[in-house]
């Protein structure tokens, strides 16, 4: 019986190996196309980040529970 769909005429090893070759190259181009859009997330909050003007950067950070913070005076624990 012949293998009709062998038509280069390579050996089974020879296709197992180029067969694996191609899916390590593939596997190789999905982490390269993450890596790529990490950086470029990063990238652009980094761009963002320089574009803001310098007093915004200067601010206090609004979290919001910021008010309910009272540094001025001194705090009493009633048990």
């Amino acid at each position: 019986m012949s293998d009709e769909t062998n038509i280069l005429g390579t050996t089974q090893r020879t296709r197992l190996y180029g067969d694996v070759t191609i899916l390590m190259l593939k596997g190789a181009g999905y982490a390269a196309v993450v890596v790529i859009g990490i950086w470029l997330t990063v990238a652009v909050i980094a761009a963002v980040g320089r574009a803001l003007p310098e007093e915004s950067k200067q601010q206090p950070d609004p979290t919001p529970l910021s008010f309910l913070i009272d540094l001025s005076g001194p705090t009493t624990v009633i048990v």
